[in-house]
């Protein structure tokens, strides 16, 4: 199978720096250390340069002991996701961690975390689409993974915990993205308790977080305020 994929989705001195640097063996330069932001992707010339050599991982999974290396038995499906909790799927050939969606070749860790590869955190999930279909899967993802954090996930933050699935054929591509649809359309509302329906209508000088930022956001042309 073609392993080709696409994507649905210091300040301190400068002693400092060169230490951090050299502890860490990042290929990271002081400019570059600047211009790293947890919160915008790098562009291919801004990103880290990477290395020839493949990451060396066990070739069988710790949990089921099944291959986590290519080549994979006959009629299985890879799809990767930014998401953790696939590897005790009954259905689930394997699992591997890794990074995708970036620019920069086999990094490291720490190459990833320097916001400066433009890859994303992953778990590349090979399954038996007979056993447990891709359907099933997308609503495991939905299910427990958090979309509205943008670069950030938990308490984790940087670009590499953004949200994505890479797919592996146009077929897979599809059904992601209607997945996607759904999930955003599929909304439940609750209503709030009485005394809070109207409230600053009935409380006027009520409390309220709510504020724009000052800039005016004209659709069409139209600049009227409400």
């Amino acid at each position: 199978m073609a392993p080709a994929w696409k994507c649905l989705f210091l300040h301190a001195g400068i002693i400092i720096i060169i230490l951090i640097v050299m502890q860490l063996g990042l290929r990271v330069t002081v400019a570059q250390l600047n211009m790293a932001n947890e919160s915008v992707l790098p562009t291919k010339e801004r990103s880290l340069k990477g290395r020839e050599e493949k990451m060396f991982v066990a070739a069988k999974h710790a949990a089921n002991k099944n291959p986590t290396v290519e080549p994979f038995p006959d009629g299985l499906e890879i799809i990767m996701f930014a998401e953790r909790r696939f590897w005790r799927i009954l259905g689930v050939f394997s699992t591997q961690v890794g990074y995708a969606g970036g620019f920069t070749p086999n990094p490291t860790y720490h190459d990833v975390c320097s916001s400066l590869t433009g890859h994303t955190e992953v778990v590349r999930m090979v399954f038996f689409p007979k056993n447990f279909s891709l359907e099933k899967l997308l609503k495991v993802f939905w299910k427990s993974h958090d979309p509205t954090q943008g670069m950030a996930q938990g308490n984790d933050h940087g670009t590499q915990y953004r949200s994505a699935i890479y797919t592996y054929s146009p077929e897979q591509q599809e059904l992601a993205m209607r997945s996607k649809h759904m999930y955003q359309e599929h909304t439940e509302f609750y209503f709030a308790e009485d005394n809070h329906q109207q409230y600053l209508h009935k409380v006027p000088k009520g409390y309220c977080g709510l504020k724009g930022t000052g800039v005016t956001c004209s659709i069409r042309g139209e600049k009227d305020e409400l």
